[in-house]
């Protein structure tokens, strides 16, 4: 039983406390540069990455910032006062900031489907079906016999073609 254990300690000079599975506390030494026997190891730079720190320090702040606005819009005046806390903006903010947000999100959502709009030419304008890179086919006429042939050139299907395939069936 003791050589199982020995197979995973190396010499270090950091002692790590750890328990075994028959309850005792055994120590073992952990190499902390070693990943293979820890299954934790250290990045190369030594340390967080810096789009790391940034969210979770955004995700504290997020949490904090919502915690205390809705304190500060729910709990009533008199306690808020109680509690030494002075000076805090009206509680109509409270209402009012979320609504222009929401309105302002809405008609940006709005301008924005209105500009796409405005882009694009209307239904019968030739523009919908050519531009200045359609392609005309090319009469392609294959050199050689047999089941293996060249793959033909890029081009748009006419739209005579599109309207034979889409509505030849209708009577």
């Amino acid at each position: 039983m003791q050589g199982t254990e020995d197979l995973h300690s190396v010499s270090s000079p950091r002692r790590v406390l750890s328990f075994s599975k028959r309850r005792k506390a055994t120590v073992s030494f952990l190499d902390p540069d070693d990943k293979a026997v820890s299954g934790f190891g250290v990045s190369g730079d030594h340390g967080p990455k810096s789009s790391e720190v940034y969210g979770f320090v955004g995700s504290i702040t997020t949490v904090v910032a919502t915690a205390i606005f809705f304190v500060w819009a729910y709990v009533p005046e008199n306690w808020l006062q109680a509690t030494g806390i002075f000076y805090y903006p009206n509680k109509y903010w409270a209402l009012a900031v979320p609504t222009y947000g929401m309105v302002t999100i809405l008609l940006a959502l709005l301008f924005y489907v209105g500009l796409n709009f405005m882009s694009t030419p209307p239904p019968t304008s030739l523009n919908t079906i050519f531009d200045e890179f359609s392609r005309e086919p090319s009469t392609f006429i294959p050199s050689q016999e047999g089941d293996e042939q060249p793959i033909e050139p890029i081009s748009d299907i006419g739209i005579d073609k599109i309207n034979y395939l889409m509505f030849n069936d209708v009577k």
